[in-house]
């Protein structure tokens, strides 16, 4: 089976939905599939996969991760880089990431009458606010809604990368229940790891490459630097850990803007206690986080998903989040969870973590059991190959994912919290169990 990805992203670049990307296409090959993704002209080429690139723009040799007016012409290249692709190559599926994949996967359907897959990671608008390049009271923002609504509904079929994207698109954006399947992101467990005793002076080396003292506990963050990504609390909530633990570090890993976050790092008093290593390419991630002892994730986007969990999942890694329901999704009931937004409160879990060890280590352990189990790529690259060839079978499946209740009550700030453990569910039974949050604009 041919397979035509249309990626619109500067692929593959180190970071969340270009991991989903990757692993994907990787997880197909191994099943005998030919996938050819079509991206953008920048971007990292990989060994063993099938890249097609736009020609660049005369204008702009760069490009910003997220939002930006330049992203329309960088499409339209795109479009016509993967109609030309679509007609040499015939592909037997088009699957589309990211809405702007989903608009041109349409377009290319309705020509070639080729089914369409619509990897959905996250709402359009609510990325577009959450990188303030939409004003959600501004005059722009009915229209992109309606857009989004109209993208969401073309699609044979949608994945999403938590259960929450799909009661999102469902409740929120009217799509059918039959045509939206939960696909949560995956991890390789056996290249993201705990550490074993023989890498301890590998380790220790890597600490000092970096200026890490031996003696000081290390909390590690890998993804992107960006205000809806919580960095700017991230480092609110390091301060106050450092100033009652001097013994603790923080490992930032990740980009852009690694440098304004460092002088603000200095401006808070912790520029010793901070260490940022700017972009680590994914194929060094795994041995980063064995440096780790505690990992958080102070996401703040309400429908993006957060593969990063998995990553500290399958390292063993106790993990401190903000109270979403993605995190909750991934994390059940071992993650510990902050206030939304509450630097203070992703301080005192921070602290928590580090000073109840024995309990940490036993979280870590459910974590990583609970990613062998539930989130391994190889699993996850069959039950794709089964939606393909239903798909091209005309059959669309006939049950989704919902999410039940759960309760936790442990640590500081104790006190019932509704936690979410994934469940089968018909169409019917998913609408009987609304979201804790329906996205942007939802109304």
């Amino acid at each position: 089976m041919r397979v035509l990805m249309i990626a619109p992203t500067s692929f593959f670049n180190d970071y969340g939905c270009h991991v989903r990307i990757l692993e994907e296409a990787r997880a197909l090959q191994a099943l005998g599939l030919r996938v050819r993704i079509v991206t953008y002209y920048k971007g990292r080429d990989l060994p063993g996969l099938e890249i097609v690139r736009t020609p660049p723009l005369p204008w702009r040799s760069h490009y910003e991760v997220g939002s930006s007016r330049h992203k329309i012409a960088f499409d339209v290249y795109l479009s016509a880089t993967a109609l030309i692709t679509a007609l040499r190559w015939r592909p037997h599926l088009i699957h589309a990431h990211l809405h702007e994949g989903a608009l041109i996967g349409t377009a290319l359907r309705a020509l070639l009458r080729t089914p369409l897959i619509f990897d959905f990671q996250g709402s359009l608008t609510g990325e577009m606010i959450d990188h303030r390049f939409l004003n959600p009271e501004g005059p722009w923002y009915p229209f992109m809604r309606r857009l989004e609504v109209w993208i969401d509904r073309q699609p044979d079929l949608i994945l999403t990368s938590s259960i929450h994207g799909a009661r999102l698109l469902i409740e929120a954006f009217g799509v059918r229940p039959e045509r939206v399947i939960p696909f949560p992101d995956a991890v390789n467990t056996e290249v993201f790891r705990p550490p074993r005793p023989e890498e301890g002076p590998a380790l220790e080396r890597l600490r000092a490459q970096w200026g890490i003292p031996s003696e000081r506990r290390v909390v590690v963050y890998l993804g992107l630097l960006a205000p809806y990504q919580g960095t700017d609390l991230l480092l609110e909530a390091a301060a106050r850990v450092v100033s009652s633990d001097p013994q603790v570090h923080f490992l930032v890993m990740g980009f852009p803007g690694e440098t304004t976050y460092a002088a603000r790092a200095q401006a808070l008093g912790i520029g010793g206690h901070v260490t940022f290593t700017g972009k680590v390419p994914y194929e060094a991630a795994p041995f980063y986080l064995r440096l780790g002892e505690v990992a958080v994730a102070p996401k703040m986007s309400a429908t993006e998903g957060s593969g990063k969990l998995l990553n500290y999942m399958a390292t063993g890694l106790p993990v401190v989040a903000f109270d979403t329901p993605v995190s909750r999704e991934f994390l059940g009931e071992a993650g510990y969870y902050a206030r939304l937004g509450d630097a203070e409160s992703l301080a005192a879990w921070i602290r928590y973590a580090l000073q109840h060890p024995e309990e940490s280590r036993e979280r870590g352990r459910r974590l990583r059991a609970r990613a062998v189990a539930h989130y391994s790529w190889e699993a996850a690259g069959r039950t794709l190959l089964a939606l393909y060839e239903a798909l091209r079978a005309g059959k669309l499946p006939r049950r989704v994912y919902a999410s039940a209740p759960r309760r936790a009550t442990t640590g500081p700030e104790a006190r019932e919290r509704a936690g979410h453990e994934p469940f089968l569910s018909t169409p019917e039974s998913l609408k009987r169990h609304p979201g804790e949050h329906r996205g942007w604009g939802a109304r």
